[in-house]
This record gives structure tokens, sequence and C-alpha cells, in this order.
């Protein structure tokens, strides 16, 4: 089939719907001569009249009336088609890619995205937990979750939580045979339960700010870790000193069963944000997902 046959019938149908030029014309958007013209060159090439014309109405010939029949259904079932697939593009659908760190996951992404995917099931979320700097384009993901400091200039960063802080703690039993740091250097002489990044392989070093001075302590101990959560469980048995967020650790500090050291050195940061490429282009259900994981004070 020639590429204007098609247009031509869905022509021809409209007039032959609706027994008249001039609706078939408004309902196309054409005028009614363009609408006339293209029926009857439509007409001379297949070699047969499809429309009897009289100055009061227009009516199906017999070799009409045959194609209307046959055409109808199909153009119907066309209709049909791309009015799913509008619907479908549309639709709030897809996979969103995110990686965040563990901590991340669990105070900020599930609690804030759980409405969402209730109210969307046809959008699925994935949540890759990782502590290194990941390069979100080259490792495909839609967006990633880091503290407002660590996130590039050249990408877009949505603010999804309060600011931070971090915090030193150790288990009352590890503090009755060690004395408490006072000040970040003390922490030579602890044994101290170490993060390893996933990135570059090295320990996370740990930062400190107090007056305007800020140090960066490389610390040494038994255990190694590449997650908070364990590096928690590993103070709570008194193996050591950890350095985690506050917020990870702030029940255990409540009921005592951690004790905080150094908070004199911790001040707050910017908190985690979400962030993106700049040139990525916005689909409605990563739309949906920065909203649900918007940041608003209360």
């Amino acid at each position: 089939m020639q590429r204007g046959h098609l247009d031509d019938l869905a022509v021809f149908a409209a007039v032959g719907r609706e027994s008249s030029f001039t609706k078939a014309a408004k309902k196309l958007g054409v005028s009614q001569p363009a609408l006339s013209q293209t029926i009857r060159a439509f007409e001379a090439r297949l070699g047969v009249r499809l429309l009897s014309r009289t100055t009061r109405s227009v009516a199906p010939t017999a070799a009409g009336e045959r194609l209307l029949r046959t055409l109808a259904p199909k153009l119907d079932e066309i209709e049909s088609e791309l009015a799913a697939l509008s619907e479908l593009r549309e639709k709030p659908a897809g996979t969103i890619r995110i990686t965040a760190t563990e901590f991340a996951v669990d105070a900020l992404l599930i609690p804030k995205l759980t409405k969402l995917l209730r109210d969307y099931p046809d959008i699925n979320v994935e949540i890759s937990i990782d502590y290194g700097l990941t390069d979100i384009v080259t490792q495909r993901f839609d967006a990633g979750v880091r503290s407002g400091e660590q996130v590039a200039k050249d990408m877009i960063a949505v603010r999804i939580g309060p600011d931070m802080r971090m915090a030193v703690v150790g288990a009352p039993a590890y503090f009755r045979k060690r004395p408490e740091p006072k000040r970040p250097q003390d922490l030579v002489g602890h044994n101290c339960i170490n993060l390893r990044l996933p990135s570059h392989g090295a320990f996370y070093a740990w930062e400190f700010e107090k007056g305007g001075r800020e140090l960066k302590v490389r610390v040494e101990g038994q255990l190694v870790c590449n997650a908070t959560a364990q590096m928690v469980n590993a103070a709570l048995a008194g193996l050591g000193l950890a350095y985690v967020p506050e917020g990870l650790v702030a029940s255990h500090l409540a009921k005592g069963r951690l004790q905080r050291v150094l908070e004199d050195w911790c001040p707050p940061y910017a908190g985690y944000h979400l962030y993106y490429p700049s040139r990525r282009q916005s689909s409605a259900a990563f739309a949906l997902v920065v909203e649900a994981l918007k940041y608003r004070s209360k």
C-alpha cells in the first residue's frame, strides 16, 4: 500500500460515517474543498466511485459501502491501540534505579516511597546500596542519594532530608576498659571500626570540625566493615568505636546501650540529597519519585 492511501482511507471513513463533507471536514480539522479534492483524487487512483453526491446529501456507493464495512472496524482498532499507547505514555510507569547508602534507604527512601508505590502499581523502584561515589551515568542509575556536600556541581540536587550529624559511639563495656577520647587525636589509641569505601578501596577518614578547625583522622582497629549497620552492631558488642550517622544510633543512645564521645567535634552538615544529571529527560514516574522524596521542613 502506498503511504498516502492510509490517510485517504481515514478521510473516506470520516465522510462515510458522517454522510456529510461539512461535518467530516470539521471533525478532521480541514477545509471542505480540500476534503472533496482528497476524495476525488482517491477515487481516481482506485478507478471506482466511492461516494454518491447530491446537493443535499452524500452516501456511499455499493463499492464505498463495501469498503466502509471492511474498513471501519480496522480503523476503530487502530484508533483504540493509539489511544492505549497514549494512555501508557501519560500514565506514570517504569523502573527508577537509585543508588544510596543503607541508612538513607532505611531512614528516607522506603518510608517516603511507600505511599507512592501503593498508589502507582506500575512504578517500580530498584535500589542499590553503595557507599562509594557511584558514577550514576556510567552505571545507568536514574539518580543517587548522598549528602549535599558530596554531590557533583554538574548534577541537579534535591534535598530529601534535614541536616545531619555524625556520631562517635561505643558500648559502656568498651569504655570501662579505655578512657573516653576528648579530642579527635585521642582516637589513635582506640580500637576503631573502619568503613571500607568500595569506590577506591580505602578506609573512610573520620571528619571533625570545631571552631573553624577541620580534621580528618585515619583510625585503626581490628574490624573493618563495608556497611554502617554492621558497624553499629559491632559497637554494641563492645568491639570498638564507630563513626556513623547520628540518626542511626539515636535509639541506642537514648537507652544507654551506646555512649557518645567527641559530640562537640561533630557539627551539622548538609543532609541527604537526591541527585541526577541536568540533561536527564524527566519521565512522569521519575517526577513523582522526586516529588515524593522531596524534603519538607515541618
